[in-house]
């Protein structure tokens, strides 16, 4: 024990005294005491050696990172975020309608007919989900309206098309029974009314759409897209611009937006105007081309729309090199090499064209694709990488890389490629798949004719 005034009881102990100070330490040290037994019992206090339980993600956390990466332009972990949310609360109609949503507006990034397909159809299921718990939530049929226009107006729905936006008008008209003041039901209807060709009518909601609330980016992009159907190009450059304006990292807005800008060029007389729309142009695909390298994201379409702009501007050289460039992210998708195939021909390198075009018709060898992935120039035997394309059936969105093959085919025969033997080939499938279509039978006889005239029959 220890005296403070600066002695120590060695051997004696002091005598015992009733000290007022002592007894109100001791009291202060009870109470301290009891404190302490409250909070380990109430579990504000935890003992030293207790685990520490990790923390729970709340439903508003995913939802949060959900929108925050949709604003980014990063669509697919915003999709993971919102079915992490959906797990944890399956039964708010709301994330099930933007989880849907979001996975409709991915399929822009996409190039091939499957991959759309398969994401539209995980669209379908997430809305289907969101009725078990809400049958009659007016958002839940105004995306299921979006989402049938997006997989008709793909072509995915094959010949039954037109009855998937005839389906999707009936699901915007529910929604508007649900909620009539619906801003993205009344948008998605006036879509779906473009889509089959009734702008007058789409011009009437995507205008109610604007009145009930003008701060949505899918309204604008709609109105954009009204206004581009019915060739109204300088205000749907101003809708796509307001869009991106409430979401500026969104690069299919981009894509828009320069698509306009080239019908601006295309309808010009001026030269000097004519270049500065294509520059427009061109800086709303690179726009696009920069969100995508930022998040990583591996979509050929900006690219590809550069390479096309290229062309129409006399620009062989840079066309082929952004071609060749967006072919870098899907080397195995014949759709990309069918799309180099098609800028050549525009490009007039019909030579080039042909093998590019083969591997989307028909398919390539591993040594095949590596040779126009390089340009044309012969790759190391040694060191081929192992990647082969199939051919795509024939269908409505990959026709034209059927007939312009046949037509290449056709004009480039000589007697020691016999060329001919297989663009017959090809417009007998053409024939069989497209009769009724008089367009593309009209490029089909005339190849024909061609090869006929040559002696091949």
């Amino acid at each position: 024990m220890i005296d403070y005034r600066g002695k120590r009881f060695l051997f004696s102990k002091p005598k015992r005294s009733s000290n007022p100070t002592r007894i109100f330490i001791g009291f202060l040290i009870l109470l301290a005491l009891l404190f302490v037994l409250r909070a380990f019992s109430t579990g504000q206090i935890k003992p030293m050696l207790a685990t520490t339980p990790t923390p729970t993600r709340t439903l508003g956390s995913y939802a949060q990172e959900g929108e925050t990466h949709f604003q980014s332009g990063n669509l697919e972990k915003a999709i993971d975020a919102y079915k992490s949310a959906v797990m944890v609360n399956p039964n708010d109609p709301a994330l099930w309608a933007e989880l849907a949503r979001i996975q409709v507006y991915s399929t822009s990034q996409f190039t091939t007919d499957q991959e759309k397909k398969a994401r539209l159809e995980e669209a379908f299921q997430s809305v289907d989900e969101g009725f078990k718990v809400a049958p009659e939530n007016s958002q839940l049929f105004a995306v299921k309206a979006f989402a049938l226009d997006w997989y008709g107006v793909s072509s995915i729905a094959g010949e039954k098309w037109q009855d998937s936006l005839i389906a999707g008008e009936q699901a915007a008209v529910q929604a508007l029974q649900y909620d009539s003041t619906n801003a993205l039901a009344l948008a998605y209807y006036a879509e779906l009314l473009v889509d089959q060709q009734k702008w007058t009518q789409a011009e009437q909601y995507i205008a109610q759409a604007i009145q009930r609330d003008a701060s949505l980016m899918d309204v604008h992009r709609v109105n954009g897209y009204v206004q581009e159907s019915i060739a109204n190009y300088k205000q749907a450059i101003e809708e796509y611009k307001r869009a991106i304006e409430i979401t500026p990292n969104l690069n299919f807005l981009y894509i828009s937006l320069g698509a306009n800008y080239r019908k601006l060029a295309n309808l010009s007389d001026l030269t000097p105007e004519r270049d500065h729309y294509y520059n427009l142009a061109l800086e709303a695909f690179a726009k696009a081309a920069t969100i995508n390298d930022q998040l990583g994201v591996k979509d050929p379409i900006p690219l590809i729309s550069i390479a096309n702009t290229y062309v129409q501007m006399g620009q062989a050289l840079a066309a082929s090199r952004n071609m060749l460039k967006a072919l870098q992210f899907k080397p195995e998708d014949p759709t990309a090499y069918g799309q180099v195939g098609v800028v050549y021909y525009k490009a007039r390198n019909y030579e080039g064209s042909i093998l590019p075009l083969k591997c989307a018709v028909s398919g390539c060898t591993a040594a095949e694709t590596c040779l126009v992935r390089n340009g044309g120039a012969e790759c190391d035997p040694l060191d081929i990488p192992d990647i082969v394309t199939n051919g795509l059936p024939l269908t409505q969105n990959t026709v034209l890389y059927y007939y312009i093959y046949g037509s290449v085919l056709a004009g480039m025969n000589l007697p020691v490629n016999d060329y001919c033997v297989e663009a017959l080939q090809v417009f007998d499938e053409i024939s069989i798949g497209f009769s009724g279509d008089e367009t593309i039978m009209a490029i089909v006889n005339e190849g024909v004719k061609i090869c006929n005239n040559q002696g091949y029959k």
